[in-house]
């Protein structure tokens, strides 16, 4: 494997084209050198406790339904002993389109987040689900898709904004593990070396 593979994804996008794409912290950018491999630009940020950040490069490496199994599987993990049931089934609709990606789904993603106002993680996991098709206008209408690089973006909101739920003194704790995840599946997806790999979404069954 040469360096240059090493300074690539498998998209062939440098780690400074990602962070430019993810509009990354200017704590982020310092962390930053021409030569450095994307994989260990992350483990900086991680070690730098810059965990939004490197939320936000992970949610724009990985597939989108890759992004959006991490997205449902953090928001789930927020949603606390006796969610509302419009959050249940925010969560619930985001799992059957991980499971199953049709149309069909991927619309009653969306209206469970319209109904929670995507004022939550659920709420925002399954916004990026919806917008995951070829439009996000009424099936009998003209193709509009969701703007490129807005799933990740919102990925990465849903997040963070997971993170944050609970105690002030857990947020750490709670980025470290979401980002923990995220990195496996980057891992067995195997989005850091450019080769042929494929993973099925999913470090848990959905």
């Amino acid at each position: 494997m040469t360096d240059a593979i090493m300074k690539t994804l498998r998209t062939g996008e440098t780690a400074a084209q990602v962070c430019a794409a993810a509009g990354l912290s200017d704590d982020a950018g310092e962390l930053l050198s021409e030569e450095q491999a994307p994989r260990d630009f992350v483990e900086g940020l991680i070690a730098n406790e810059l965990y939004a950040d490197a939320v936000g490069f992970i949610a724009h490496v990985l597939p989108l339904r890759e992004s959006v199994w991490w997205a449902w599987s953090c928001a789930r993990d927020a949603t606390g002993q006796t969610p509302a049931e419009a959050v249940v089934r925010a969560i619930e609709t985001t799992r059957q389109w991980i499971v199953e990606p049709t149309d069909e789904n991927r619309r009653a993603a969306g209206a469970a987040a319209e109904a929670l106002d995507y004022g939550s993680p659920a709420a925002l996991a399954a916004l990026t689900a919806f917008m995951c098709g070829d439009t996000m206008g009424p099936a009998d209408a003209a193709p509009a898709p969701a703007p490129p690089g807005v799933v990740p973006k919102t990925v990465a909101g849903c997040i963070c904004m997971a993170a944050a739920m609970g105690k002030p003194e857990d947020v750490a704790t709670r980025f470290q593990g979401f980002v923990a995840r995220g990195m496996e599946r980057a891992d067995k997806g195997k989005v850091w070396i450019g080769d042929d790999g494929d993973a099925t979404p999913g470090g848990e069954e959905a």
